[in-house]
């Protein structure tokens, strides 16, 4: 008898269980439900979806439309999002984060149309700063002016202009890429910079009689860095508050930030441990300041920080410049610049040895590389490290930052070596009108910007914009990669348009394939139940508009762990 009253007892137990298991999985309360929208998840099984609920700052529920009204109905806050389009949230590739903070502090060289109006810019600048003050700018690219100065070497300006009207102000303006910079007078007084001076890896432009020009490449800018006083942790705040804004305006919910110091780092900790972190970082550990990364190395990787809002396990290295400063390094001659070929930034045995560390230590190598020449002796060292450790390799995820130039022969080796492809599709379109002037129409067809041929032979291919090299605005990547034209709409059809991404090849750039080029596809990329509850909220459906009108696109709504921190007004 009582065998059978504690069996009847067990089954009511059971069937109440299962009563209340029902009743919490169908009518669970969540703090945020999304509905009345495009929502599409990027999860192939089920790509699109009429609502999703967020619990804790994770996905609970994805579904369909028929159940939006009875989730709503319990949830502690809802979204209508009338019509809108969400996507998972906007992942930044590459781009750098002090940098575009400090962009905004800097004259703002982006935009420029001449030399002239660049000068015009620093006499009012100096106007207004004290006699021997730095006076720093960033933007300035002479491919793109639509006037050229009477006096011009390589290819470049010179400093005169410019230091007729900061005669006792110290200047240096970089370049758009990054990768040249030019300084008047002052600055290479101070530096000490004379026709003697000599730099390896990277150039100083002199004139016909060997005196400098003011323009510095790559390793050659550092002659003038080293002079402007050092970034104190004031600034670095204010740099990293200005670029958060700019990443929540702009709908991006994760930054890989490519190349971060140890003072950087130090930030960006104090600001997680304050709870201020709004945007999630990815970090890369910048590969060239002395001793970061052996230090790392010793202590290991710091994985999903503060419920994933700081994650550093990479290393970036860069192994070249630019084509814009004509120093991404070919294996043939500049068409612009005959018998010129840029050059490596880094000596390949850096590259090899710092690849065999990071798959030791379980971290992350991402480098840069630009020419076809800088590529392929990347993936050379990355092979031969891959072939010494098989076991790490078989997931290390080593990327290359930019792939901007190919070689056909290197195209397979990303598939084949499981090297991603950290690419900028809002170069091409940027970059590709002059580009043609450096390399030549054979060698832009053959492997400039080849994102079809890339995927076709199983490569992952990420997305991002190098900011502030670039304006973060992910739609302009967005409508790059789709229509291979320039954000003026030229040419009509596209440049090599074979080359074009579809729109869920682009979305998936910018979303699941950026995730997993952080080792965070379970987390983040789709709208799935259990991952983190990051969304881009779009004004429009940017799967289905025409593309004469992607670029009126706007992010009205961020969504970072499942709450809105950017509602466009």
């Amino acid at each position: 008898m009582l065998k059978k009253a504690a069996l009847h007892l067990a089954k009511w137990s059971m069937f109440m269980g299962l009563l209340i298991f029902l009743k919490c999985s169908t009518a669970q309360k969540a703090d945020l439900v999304i509905y009345n929208g495009n929502i599409y998840t990027m999860n192939e099984a089920v790509p699109t979806a009429g609502f999703v609920a967020v619990k804790d700052g994770k996905i609970v529920q994805v579904g369909n439309a028929d159940n939006a009204a009875k989730w709503a109905k319990n949830a502690a806050n809802t979204l209508d999002l009338q019509g809108r389009t969400m996507t998972p949230g906007f992942i930044e590739g590459h781009g750098h984060f002090v940098s575009l903070g400090r962009s905004k502090m800097e004259l703002d060289l982006n935009g420029a149309k001449s030399y002239e109006e660049i000068v015009a810019k620093v006499a009012a600048a100096v106007k207004k700063a004290k006699p021997g003050e730095w006076l720093q700018g960033r933007g300035w690219h002479q491919s793109k002016w639509e006037k050229m100065p009477k006096k011009m070497v390589r290819g470049f300006q010179t400093h005169d202009a410019l230091s007729a009207v900061s005669p006792d102000n110290p200047v240096f303006l970089r370049h758009a890429s990054g990768h040249a910079g030019i300084a008047n007078a002052k600055a290479m007084e101070i530096a000490g910079i004379t026709a003697k001076s000599e730099i390896t890896g990277g150039e100083i432009i002199r004139d016909s009689r060997g005196n400098p020009t003011g323009v510095f490449i790559d390793n050659a800018m550092d002659l003038i860095g080293e002079q402007i006083p050092k970034t104190s942790p004031e600034m670095i705040r204010k740099a990293v508050d200005f670029a958060t804004a700019e990443c929540l305006t702009n709908g991006i919910t994760t930054f890989h930030d490519a190349g971060a110091s140890s003072a950087e780092i130090a930030v960006y900790k104090e600001y997680l441990n304050a709870g201020k972190l709004k945007t999630r970082l990815y970090v890369m550990l910048a590969g060239w300041e002395d001793g970061l990364p052996e230090s790392w190395f010793q202590n290991g990787t710091e994985v999903g920080l503060g419920d994933h809002f700081l994650t550093i396990r990479s290393i970036k290295l860069s192994s070249d410049g630019a084509l814009g400063s004509r120093s991404a390094w070919l294996l043939e001659p500049y068409s612009d610049r005959p018998g010129h070929y840029g050059s490596a930034t880094i000596s390949m045995e850096t590259v090899y040895q710092t690849a065999k560390n990071a798959l030791r230590h379980g971290f992350q190598l991402c480098t840069h590389a630009i020419g076809d020449r800088a590529n392929r002796e990347v993936l050379d060292q990355y092979e031969k490290a891959f072939a010494e450790f098989p076991e790490q390799a078989k997931n290390a995820r080593f990327r290359i930052e930019h792939a901007q130039h190919l070689s056909a022969r290197d195209i397979p080796r990303f598939g084949k070596l499981g090297v991603i492809a950290s690419m900028q599709t809002i170069h091409m379109a940027s970059d590709r009108p002059w580009a043609i002037d450096r390399l030549g129409k054979a060698r832009i067809e053959e492997g400039a910007y080849v994102w079809q041929k890339l995927l076709q032979s199983g490569a992952i291919i990420m997305n991002g914009t190098d900011t502030p090299v670039e304006p973060i605005n992910p739609i302009a990547g967005f409508y790059a990669a789709v229509t291979r034209r320039t954000l003026a709409g030229n040419p009509p059809g596209g440049y090599e348009p074979s080359q074009k991404m579809t729109r869920a090849q682009a979305l998936r750039s910018y979303t699941l394939n950026a995730a997993y080029g952080g080792f965070e596809e379970d987390l983040k990329g789709s709208i799935e139940t259990g991952k983190l509850a990051d969304f881009t909220v779009f004004s429009q459906d940017i799967m289905t508009v025409p593309e004469d009108q992607l670029l009126e696109t706007n992010v009205d709504f961020t969504i970072v762990g499942g709450k809105i921190v950017y509602r466009r007004r």
